[in-house]
């Protein structure tokens, strides 16, 4: 028998043993376990993926919104439409001064990208006068022709004279 100074001697000894034998065990098969994993590498062999169709389609990935560091223009683009540019000139023909005189209409000479609602705004800010419809029309020299109707309430032949028309 074993003297009782003995570690082995005390009571549950032999299950302390068992425990750290079995610790002993788990740690090695863990050790062996990466041992493997790193001989063999993260990237094994993946499984092919079967393709249903015969056309590609790209995936569709993560697209970021832009960020910029700095502005790639110095400064903003200066607007080339402003109210002088649409409207270039009154027009004075004699059909012109019919359409005063007879449907209460102004008629301009305008730039030929200027769409109606342009030519609208350019009027009232030039002349302060409030249109009621615009009619336009390209002539075969390249100018846009702009009617501009006046409503019942203005007097086409007062803004005439007043613009210099007349």
């Amino acid at each position: 028998s074993l003297p009782k100074t003995c570690p082995l001697s005390l009571p549950g000894s032999t299950e302390i043993m068992a425990k750290a034998a079995s610790s002993k065990a788990q740690a090695a098969s863990k050790a062996k376990a990466a041992k493997k994993a790193v001989v063999k590498g993260s990237h094994g062999k993946a499984a092919k993926k079967i393709r249903t169709s015969t056309t590609f389609h790209r995936p569709s990935t993560l697209r970021l919104s832009r960020a910029p560091k700095y502005p790639r223009r110095s400064a903003p683009k200066a607007q080339r439409m402003d109210a002088y540019a649409v409207v270039k000139a009154p027009l004075t023909t004699e059909s012109a001064m019919k359409m005063i005189e007879d449907n209460n209409t102004l008629v301009f000479i305008c730039d030929v990208k200027a769409r109606k609602p342009q030519i609208k705004a350019a009027v009232k800010r030039l002349y302060e006068i409030d249109a009621v419809k615009i009619n336009t029309l390209v002539r075969p020299t390249g100018d846009k022709k702009a009617y501009v109707r006046l409503s019942a309430d203005v007097d086409a032949l007062d803004i005439a004279s007043k613009v210099g028309i007349l």
